[in-house]
């Protein structure tokens, strides 16, 4: 298959722009670009989802421009519901320090990064309206989506304005970079079309659009969102293990489509992931390939080895060969219990609401349903102390194979 037909398979393309964008992919070397303003220090899934694409587009031998929006991220793209909060300038260039790393992180050092504010700060109001805004009719702005959404609710100014600055970007892009094409989520369409028409009517040229659809789970979610919070890029804000542990538990109808949008897995290789998967769901071998692929990419093969040491030593309890900080980041939700050292364990159990009396504790005992870090205790009277923590810190006690506390010392 061509590389346009190789994305079509994957589920990669929502809206193109120009006739000929397909013969120009397969058999072209383009410039195109991708980008994103920096509302926080750290992308998350979501984003990853884009640069995956613009690494495959960077394979077939495209070359890849990744923008920083260091200018609308002044201002915010207009969202459905209501105004986003404005940034600080401080804010804003530490959350786009750290966008930087990450992108050139996924590239190998080797992105070519841009920050549109480069060629913004030094455009006077005036200029731009009238070397750009007499371009852009007022009637074909109110026509875009997020606008007209946002008119019975009230939109500033500012944000009405932000699709003729990512406009002017792609044009800028055109004119200093031979950037003929932007790639975006689906919902960058309007912001694509406005630095389309700038090219046609500024320059008198035609230049491409390419959106992709935006991941979403089985119910409708955005990929990437745990209990409302974003998966992030930024290993300190979501770990190995957590990603570990929201992609191993995707929904076994949309795995293979994640698969195909977020490796690099070949189709056959993804076709055998899902006849395996159809045949022997409970050995999860494509959600495991889901994992290892995304994880290696985002962080490294030796964070993916720990992810799955993690999830397996956790699993299992046996708990030898943890750090006091894997525990805390696979055992987040698990309740915290504080004791001073060398209290019985019989009265750690009902003194935390482990057991309900000493009759239920000695029954738990009895049949071997207590362990400390993984092993067995059965003496009433074992003085829980800082020997048998790990790091001196933390003991994990577990009562059954579902009922685990976290044990701290005063």
């Amino acid at each position: 298959m061509t590389f346009y037909e190789e994305l079509q398979w994957r589920g990669l393309i929502k809206d193109v722009a120009g006739e000929d964008i397909a013969d120009k992919l397969n058999n072209e070397k383009i410039t195109f670009y991708w980008g994103t303003d920096p509302t926080a220090d750290s992308l998350h899934l979501g984003h990853y989802s884009s640069l995956v694409t613009a690494k495959r587009f960077a394979k077939a031998g495209h070359h890849p421009i990744l923008l920083c929006g260091g200018a609308t991220g002044l201002i915010g793209d207009p969202r459905p519901t209501a105004e986003r909060d404005i940034i600080a300038k401080d804010t804003l260039n530490k959350n786009l320090a750290g966008i930087k790393a990450q992108i050139d992180r996924l590239f190998d050092g080797k992105a070519e990064i841009v920050n549109n504010y480069d060629w913004m700060k030094d455009f006077s109001f005036l200029d731009f309206l009238r070397d750009i805004g007499k371009f852009i009719n007022v009637s074909y702005m109110l026509g875009k989506d997020i606008i007209a959404r946002r008119l019975e609710t009230g939109i500033t100014f500012a944000e009405f304005s932000y699709t003729l600055i990512q406009g002017y970007d792609f044009l800028h892009l055109y004119r200093t970079k031979n950037c003929i094409m932007q790639a975006e989520g689906a919902d960058q369409w309007g912001n694509i079309t406005t630095g389309l028409e700038l090219i046609r009517k500024i320059e008198g040229k035609e230049a491409y659009g390419f959106t992709m659809p935006l991941v979403l789970d089985k119910y409708g979610n955005k990929f990437g969102k745990s209990a409302g919070n974003a998966l992030w890029l930024d290993i300190n804000k979501t770990s190995s293990y957590e990603l570990y542990q929201y992609l191993i538990n995707v929904d076994d109808s949309m795995v293979i489509d994640y698969l195909k949008i977020f490796t690099f897995l070949t189709p056959e290789q993804i076709n055998e992931l899902e006849a395996k998967n159809k045949e022997h769901p409970e050995l999860r071998e494509a959600h495991k390939a889901l994992a290892k692929e995304i994880i290696t990419d985002i962080h490294s093969a030796e964070e993916y080895e720990k992810a799955v040491d993690i999830s397996q030593k956790l699993f299992s309890g046996n708990l030898k060969g943890l750090s006091v900080k894997d525990i805390e980041i696979g055992m987040k939700d698990v309740p915290n219990v504080e004791i001073a050292e060398g209290t019985s364990l019989i009265d750690v159990m009902v003194g935390n609401g482990i057991a309900q009396s000493k009759r239920e504790a000695r029954e738990f005992l009895a049949a071997g349903s207590i362990t400390l870090n993984g092993d067995k205790f059965q003496d009433e009277n074992t003085p829980v102390t800082k020997e048998l923590a790990i790091e001196g810190q933390v003991i994990v006690l577990r009562r059954g194979k579902k009922k685990q506390f976290i044990v701290r010392f005063k």
